[in-house]
């Protein structure tokens, strides 16, 4: 038997083998991110085991009175495991979260002596119940939600959008494939789930290189990559700098000066629609980038992001830089959304009586 299970999951453990090492020695992971991937890719585990278990007494002709508490499991694994990956994404409201997982569960429990989603006859066949397709509907609920949640993370371009296309798949198989090939998918189930979860993985650590750890926007890093990326592409530069952090940091504390970078970098995050990207290129400098927009669509940009920043007790100097008609190059929108933010942060302080050397 040992020998059937390691030649039918050889595949899922070197992939989970993978994924161990790869938590492991991933040094900048957030430890609570690590702990929810271990102890999904075990639960995976145990779970091919117990499909493994199930499958074989039956290809073996043994009429085991224990199936039925196999079916619950391998019907519960799915919500429960896609609520944990949900709930990695989503902080708020764990517990409901977790209610319609669950409930499923619950449910499945009940169908052991009931038979409301399954009932195994004397025979060793499997009847189906009034309710069989519950299994299979919350699963594909929270599937899409986690792909939701997984596209308002991106930054809404083109390779951005190939990890959570796959992970679309990989979730959508597990629904819409038990129909067409039947008993088959027990074959593919766990692998089909702990490909999914590795593709979240990545999809966790290409998010976390291009992030600033401290603002959540776009890093230095991204944003020269994306300068790169189909520069013809680029209609708008916006650039943003705040004024005063210096004297926030030397009078209040850098702690101080953190909370102002991250409450303005909410404002620009909350300014910028499709297609206008906003990343932290320096200490209190942030660049947006915007493409596919109109002149138009930038200057309502910029006055959303005065309009947001009006509303707290900091301020910034804004400049920006259209492509137009001629077609401008990046380093020339640069250096002309420079020279307007620069040109309104030397009237900042010279309206409010300040050096402006000295923050």
């Amino acid at each position: 038997m040992l020998r059937d299970y390691l030649v039918q999951n050889w595949a899922l453990i070197l992939v989970s083998l993978a994924f161990l090492i790869s938590l492991r020695t991933t040094a900048f992971l957030d430890k609570s991110f690590a702990r929810r991937m271990f102890l999904l890719i075990f639960e995976v585990l145990i779970l091919s085991i117990i499909v493994f278990i199930e499958f074989e007494q039956k290809d073996l002709g043994i009429i085991w009175k224990g199936r039925p508490y196999l079916i619950f499991i391998r019907y519960s694994a799915g919500s429960l495991l896609e609520a944990q990956v949900l709930y990695s994404l989503v902080k708020k409201y764990p517990r409901i979260i977790f209610i319609p997982a669950i409930i499923t569960a619950v449910i499945c429990f009940i169908s052991i002596y009931t038979g409301i989603i399954t009932r195994v006859l004397p025979d060793g066949s499997i009847q189906n119940g009034p309710l069989r397709l519950l299994p299979f509907i919350v699963p594909g609920i929270y599937g899409c939600f986690i792909v939701y949640f997984l596209y308002k993370r991106t930054n809404k371009q083109i390779n951005d959008l190939f990890p959570v296309a796959f992970f679309s798949l990989a979730l959508g198989s597990m629904v819409i494939l038990p129909f067409f090939i039947r008993q088959a998918y027990s074959q593919i189930f766990c692998k089909t789930i702990s490909i999914a979860l590795f593709a979240y993985y990545l999809f966790s650590i290409q998010n976390l290189t291009r992030i600033d750890s401290l603002t959540g926007v776009l890093n230095r890093q991204a944003c020269y990559a994306e300068l790169e990326t189909d520069p013809e592409g680029i209609t708008a530069l916006v650039s943003i700098d705040m004024n005063g952090l210096k004297e926030i940091n030397d009078t209040h504390g850098h702690a101080a000066g953190d909370e102002a970078l991250t409450t303005l970098a909410l404002c620009f995050t909350q300014a910028a629609k499709a297609h206008q990207s906003v990343y932290r290129i320096g200490g209190d400098e942030f660049l947006v980038i915007c493409r596919q927009g109109s002149p138009e669509e930038v200057l309502q940009l910029v006055e959303r992001i005065r309009k947001n920043v009006a509303a707290t007790k900091y301020s910034c100097s804004i400049g920006y830089s259209c492509a137009g008609e001629s077609r401008k190059s990046v380093s020339e929108m640069m250096k002309e959304s420079d020279e307007m933010m620069y040109a309104e942060k030397a009237r900042h302080y010279q309206e409010i009586g300040v050096d402006r050397r000295r923050n």
